[in-house]
């Protein structure tokens, strides 16, 4: 089966929400692409004070992005640094745990669920069969409870999924990120990238792989994946010498703080399918100009897509785009409490002086 359709889907699934705060906009269009490995989640009520939003853009299947949109959030809301306010290390401990909730017999079955593989029928059959007893399945995000069963010694999944993600609480802006998926503040009309993409070429990055025992090969680590952090890629992570950070491919993710201020506009959140067309001024460029005649922030999203899309197959804008646009309201009365409303559906340059950036190597 080839990687291209004959023709773009174009169908694009999008949402609109708000709270007092902010309000958002996001669409996902499967493009060219035989298949959407893209997921997303949109939470502008994490809790009472705090917005999440993330986007995951998978490779070799859906089932680790989709697995990222359903749990992730979830752990940073219950980690003991999400409480204690450090919302740094919460996202951090988050990222990496995502890796160990994909292994063994429950990890196996999640990823079936969730996955577009023949194995999804058994996976949802086996689910009843090896599914936490009673009170536990109500707990089982807290717990995550070990499972026997035929999958026991499962070492997790081969395909991966990048993880883009802001957080929002008060005037602090915090940002993690692994792989190429790409977050931009819009500052007086100047883009600001608040997250790196994790690229082979990076010396960084390099210097890691190649300490681990990996290679790059025509711009791919062992030959193989064009990013050089991600969740998920087990394969990748083999080493038992060497802790979760420094594996050929890790889910540690950078992490950037930002203090809010009356001249940041909006916050863009996109998978590479948008930056592999346009730079980050040029995006930011584009969504200003739409938003003179456009106010439905999906719309906006959708609009980006189609400047993007290729026409033919092959190429920039033949990949799954994702997009989220987040608009600040008041970001002059930063303490106002998030009114508690229901939440939304989870889907499937350097920052100036005022900004605070802490990487997590």
């Amino acid at each position: 089966m080839g990687i291209y359709l004959s023709t773009p889907k174009t169908e694009k699934a999008s949402e609109d929400g708000e709270n007092n705060k902010l309000r958002f906009g996001l669409s996902s269009m499967q493009g060219w692409r035989a298949s959407m490995e893209d997921a997303h989640a949109a939470h502008p009520y994490l809790d009472e004070s705090t917005s999440f939003f993330g986007v995951y853009d998978g490779h070799g299947g859906k089932a680790v992005s989709k697995f990222c949109a359903k749990y992730l959030h979830q752990q940073v809301l219950k980690h003991e640094a999400y409480i204690a306010g450090d919302l740094g290390s919460s996202l951090q401990k988050s990222f990496l745990r995502m890796d160990e909730m994909m292994l063994g017999q429950r990890g196996w079955r999640e990823l079936a669920v969730l996955g577009d593989k023949m194995e999804k029928l058994s996976g949802m059959l086996e689910g009843f069969i090896w599914s936490p007893k009673g009170g536990e399945a109500n707990d089982r995000v807290d717990d995550w409870a070990f499972e026997e069963g035929p999958h026991s010694d499962f070492s997790g999944p081969n395909c991966g999924s990048t993880a883009c993600v802001a957080v929002i609480q008060g005037n602090k802006l915090v940002v993690a990120n692994a792989g190429d998926s790409r977050c931009v503040l819009s500052r007086k009309g100047q883009a600001h990238n608040l997250s790196k993409d994790h690229k082979p070429d990076l010396e960084a990055e390099k210097d890691r792989i190649l300490k681990a025992g990996g290679f790059i090969q025509v711009g791919r680590v062992n030959g193989s994946i064009n990013l050089t952090r991600a969740i998920g890629d087990m394969e990748f992570k083999q080493n038992k010498f060497l802790p979760v950070e420094k594996q050929i491919v890790t889910a540690d993710p950078d992490i950037t703080s930002v203090e809010l201020c009356d001249d940041d506009e909006f916050l863009v959140i996109a998978c590479d399918g948008i930056w592999d067309c346009m730079s980050s001024q040029q995006l930011v460029d584009f969504i200003h100009g739409q938003l003179k005649t456009e106010d439905k922030l999906s719309a906006v999203c959708e609009k980006v897509f189609d400047r993007c899309l290729a026409p033919t197959a092959g190429g920039e804008g033949c990949d799954n785009m994702t997009m989220i646009l987040i608009q600040f309201k008041n970001p002059s009365n930063p303490n106002a409490p998030v009114t508690n409303q229901p939440e939304s559906s989870a889907e499937s340059s350097e920052v100036d002086k005022s900004a605070e950036k802490t990487e997590q190597n």
